[in-house]
């Protein structure tokens, strides 16, 4: 296919892999377990990018398990 008809295809589709979702990958609709769709999801997804969105329960129960759920401290970036 050549450049000029490849450009013109990819032109006239709505879908493309650019448009799909960054978390599930989806492009017609996101999966059940993507994060912009379950709240359990974005909890955990929250929770892992701000230990302060961590719930008083949440934060016992991993207590009474030994885990300290702390900020990361290697400031890595979130993708």
């Amino acid at each position: 296919m050549s450049s000029a008809n490849s450009t013109a295809w990819k032109h006239s589709s709505k879908y493309s892999a650019e448009s799909s979702c960054k978390h599930c990958e989806g492009v017609i609709r996101h999966e059940p377990w993507c994060v912009t769709e379950s709240q359990a999801v974005s909890y955990a997804y929250d929770i892992l990018l701000d230990a302060g969105k961590l719930t008083l329960e949440d934060r016992l129960i991993l207590h009474a398990l030994g885990v300290a759920w702390v900020n990361n401290s290697c400031h890595c970036e979130a993708s």
